[in-house]
């Protein structure tokens, strides 16, 4: 008889496997789980090579997986001052003067919109306090830049610009440029003639970020973009990669015949533990940038444009990558949005329908919220988002929503009961990779959300593992601990399902076990 590469025992398993729900024992070979059960059904799995490990109590669970994050191209993003913390006008004014500068550029990132207080984003706010330098600061969305004069110059910005996709250069009423930079295009403008770090500075960030990741006991993450796969095939043949990535490069407006089919080319390519599989679209872009496409404006006007300025022509593409056999994953936010990647999905027909898949979803009424089970559409959701908006929705989210928009915020609960298929990420770097306050801030969202219901302690586990799964197309291989699944393993000081979630928030991470390797030990 073959024998194991790694037995786990003395353990609490909870398999999401119907077939047998609990255990104690686990045996791995070759990457794959061989044996689960009792101690007594893995003793003969043990030889002279097994590694053996005692949990002696932890509880064991299919591996957690970030259903949305850009590890990759998050390491360009999440680069300078980190503005996270910073709460109004005067701090950010403090965090600029006092951050250091990158070849002569000040760089900031996680730049909450509610630290403007209701003022237009305008560069005239900090302009003083940066001495003439070139100023690149990301708002905590991603989506949008407060880029200064110098910055302005640098990238030969002189006023408004027409894009392929819904993006735009800010001016206030007299002409003048505001410096806020809205959605990708723009920003890309002023990107190029930024410092970038050089390439091994990012492939040292890139494995060091993972492994970070593995030590909140994430084994995947669905990366919503296609980064730089040379540096991530470079770090995978250096060492085994702690977390499965699974790449969805980008489908932007204006994509041809020529653009889709490299999309379609590039599906399977890959290395051991990472993967292109899938396609990403943008159907709007956010809330508090004014770009989320909404049934009825915003309270500046606004909102009322998808992010393909020809919606038919998203539909249009989305429909020849799902001929092709390609999974599909859309930014949706807001309530039009949705509901146009609902209608695109349900033309398809029958069949199929599970490979497709909606990002965000933060406001959607009723109606769509039962569409999703009934289209076969799967919900992506990100829980940390909401601790960007606050319960007395005095946030700029809430307020450009508007009260009766606000209180449909994350509807994970509702979703659920829908019987949608609920996946969970954390959108990193929008928010912070930890899988522990993703499985908690689903059970207790925050902000604006929590006058809804939180998802139960086994519907958030479930979202990091076997509707992670379903969301890959991968159910078939994980998200269970069951006999020929994938060995991708979390081990937690306490039950996730059982403990409150704000112990599962705290809780200690024992082990991680991606594709049968021990990435983390916290034992």
């Amino acid at each position: 008889m073959p024998t194991a590469d790694l037995v786990i025992t003395g353990a609490h398993v909870r398999t999401l496997d119907p077939r047998r729900p609990y255990a104690t024992a686990v045996a791995v070979r070759d990457g794959l789980i061989v044996a689960v059960g009792e101690e007594a059904d893995v003793r003969e799995w043990r030889g002279p090579g097994t590694e053996a490990v005692d949990l002696g109590g932890g509880r064991l669970v299919p591996g957690l997986v970030d259903s949305h994050s850009h590890p990759v191209w998050g390491l360009d993003l999440a680069t300078g001052i980190d503005l996270a913390a910073v709460t109004d006008l005067d701090g950010l004014r403090a965090a600029l003067a006092a951050g250091d500068r990158v070849d002569g550029w000040v760089v900031g990132y996680g730049l909450d919109h509610n630290v403007f207080g209701g003022r237009t984003v305008d560069r005239a706010l900090v302009e003083d306090v940066l001495d003439g330098a070139p100023a690149f600061l990301r708002l905590y969305d991603g989506h949008s830049a407060l880029v200064s004069e110098a910055a302005l110059k640098a990238a030969g910005i002189t006023g408004p610009r027409v894009f392929t996709q819904r993006s735009h250069i800010a001016v206030d009423a007299d002409g003048r440029l505001t410096g806020h930079l809205v959605e990708h295009a723009a920003m890309e403008l002023v990107q190029l003639v930024m410092p970038r770090p050089s390439y091994a500075e990012r492939r040292t960030r890139l494995a060091e970020l993972l492994g970070a990741m593995a030590a909140t006991g994430l084994t995947g993450a669905h990366v919503m973009d296609l980064g730089d796969l040379d540096l991530v095939g470079a770090v995978a043949e250096e060492s085994v990669l702690p977390l499965r990535l699974r790449f969805a490069p980008w489908c932007m407006p204006g994509a041809d015949a020529d653009d889709l089919a490299e999309l379609v080319a590039l599906q399977g390519r890959g290395g051991r533990h990472w993967r292109v599989g899938g396609a990403k679209f943008f159907m709007d872009g956010t809330v508090e940038g004014g770009t989320a496409w909404l049934d009825h404006p915003d309270c500046h006007g606004q909102g009322t444009d998808a992010f393909w300025p020809d919606p038919a022509a998203y539909s249009d593409a989305l429909r020849h990558l799902h001929r092709a056999g390609v999974r599909t994953a859309t930014h949706a936010i807001g309530d039009a949005a949705v509901r146009h990647v609902l209608d695109t999905v349900a033309s398809l027909g029958p069949g199929g329908r599970l490979a497709h898949r909606v990002e965000h979803i933060e406001s959607v009424p009723d109606e769509l919220v039962a569409r999703f089970a009934e289209v076969g559409v799967i919900a992506s959701m990100q829980p940390p988002h909401t601790d960007y908006t606050r319960a007395d929705l005095s946030d700029e989210w809430s307020l450009r929503l508007g009260a009766e928009r606000a209180v449909r915020a994350w509807r994970l609960r509702d979703l659920r009961d829908a019987g949608a298929v609920v996946a969970l990420g954390s959108d990193w770097p929008i928010a912070h990779f930890d899988a522990r306050a993703v499985l908690a801030t689903a059970r207790e969202p925050r902000g604006a959300a929590s006058c809804g219901a939180g998802l139960t302690g086994i519907q958030a586990l479930e979202g990091c593992t076997s509707h992670a799964a379903l969301a890959a197309g991968e159910a078939e291989v994980s998200g269970r601990i069951a006999v020929g699944f994938r060995a991708d393993l979390t081990a937690l000081g306490v039950d996730p399902v059982e403990a409150p979630a704000d112990e599962v928030a705290e809780a200690p991470v024992r082990l991680t076990v991606t594709g049968g390797h021990v990435v983390h030990r916290g034992l």
